[in-house]
């Protein structure tokens, strides 16, 4: 899977820019608040329909602008595609795909995968349960679109729940139609988590030993809001929520919130049987994140038959030799798109070589010859 040409119209702190990429590592050179991230974001922009660092789409139109665009085209296994977002002030955000305009923003998921590595995602490890909840939902949406459909439909469900239960109204008999709704959905994503969670662990661990080469044992759990126990089915999993939605129906009528449930759930990250987040050392945690993050290339390799489009966005700064080059080495046939203040660390394993260098200053991109 590789992006083959980036156009963005008053994007950010872009007034234009065009390039086409290379389609092995494209380095990103460039000082601080130059645009580096800005032109990598448009890419994840446009494999989730949404930025990694804002909710809001007004911010990403550049100061003064009353628009914004984004296109990208994308050569993969099935076919070409082309990439068309649109963001105007005050509106809706426009999606086409080949021209035609997307209804769904699920239809967007699994046309171009991406995996990002940023400073940010170093909070993996010490960050709280929302953003290993993110975590998974990004990588299984990529791979299941119709993951990113029970998400939608279980979080609509779930504000609806929680809004009658912070009203007056609040009753059993009005909760049994939300419960229902909750209960399969979430039994839907619980799944398909559960599913993912077979491929993550060994993943992980095998990339954690080589990453750290060392024998200690790292391993991911994953911590439901309710006992699973060995339950895998989609159906065993939809009665065993519902029931327990059934049970805490006064407690979450007192609390005004839906406490069983996926939006609760966590993922407990263990170094020799102990909480990485408490006991683990700055390094032990940083080759953890690395390791989940490499996890995730890998595992859609395999789901999908190719490889990701890669994201690597300043993260060598925030690792030594070691976890730089094992990242580096791990690159494999993926187009990578890696940003950087300086070329220190580049020179092993020949990564300048086997590169096209770009030159970022003032919000543009220059190829160097």
């Amino acid at each position: 899977m590789r992006v083959t040409s980036l156009r963005l119209r008053e994007y950010r702190s872009y007034p234009a820019l065009d390039i086409a990429p290379w389609e092995g590592i494209n380095l990103i050179l460039g000082d601080n608040a130059q645009g580096k991230t800005n032109a990598v974001e448009a890419i994840f922009l446009c494999a989730f329909g949404r930025s990694h660092r804002t909710p809001r789409d007004g911010e990403l139109i550049r100061q003064g602008s009353q628009f914004a665009r984004v296109e990208a085209d994308i050569s993969a296994a099935g076919g070409s595609h082309s990439i068309h977002i649109l963001l105007r002030s005050g509106e809706k955000k426009r999606i086409q795909l080949d021209g035609k305009a997307l209804g769904r923003m699920g239809e967007l998921m699994g046309i171009l995968n991406v995996v990002m590595f940023a400073p940010e995602d170093l909070e993996l490890i010490k960050g709280g349960p929302v953003q290993r909840r993110r975590f998974l939902d990004m990588e299984i949406c990529q791979a299941r679109p119709a993951y990113f459909y029970n998400l939608q439909k279980y979080n609509a469900a779930l504000k609806q729940r929680n809004a009658l239960l912070k009203g007056d109204m609040a009753s059993p008999a009005l909760l049994e139609g939300w419960d229902v709704q909750l209960a399969a959905y979430g039994a839907a994503i619980l799944a398909e988590r559960l599913r993912f969670m077979e491929k993550l662990l060994p993943a992980a661990r095998e990339l954690y030993g080589g990453i750290s080469n060392s024998a200690e044992d790292f391993t991911i759990r994953y911590s439901p809001s309710f006992p699973l126990e060995e339950m895998r089915e989609e159906a065993t999993l939809r009665e065993a929520l519902l029931f327990r939605l059934q049970a805490s129906r006064e407690e979450d009528i007192r609390r005004g919130s839906t406490h069983p449930g996926p939006h609760r759930d966590d993922l407990r990250l263990l170094l020799n049987g102990k909480d990485l987040r408490i006991f683990g050392s700055q390094g032990q945690q940083r080759t953890a994140a690395l390791a989940l993050k490499l996890s995730e290339l890998h595992i859609l390799r395999a789901e999908t038959g190719e490889s990701p489009v890669l994201i690597l966005d300043d993260v060598l700064s925030e690792l030594d030799r070691n976890r730089q080059r094992y990242l580096l080495e791990s690159l494999g046939d993926c187009q990578c798109f890696l940003t950087c203040t300086s070329l220190d660390g580049l020179q092993e394993g020949r990564i300048l070589e086997k590169s096209a260098l770009w030159h970022c200053a003032a919000s543009s991109l220059t190829l160097a010859e």
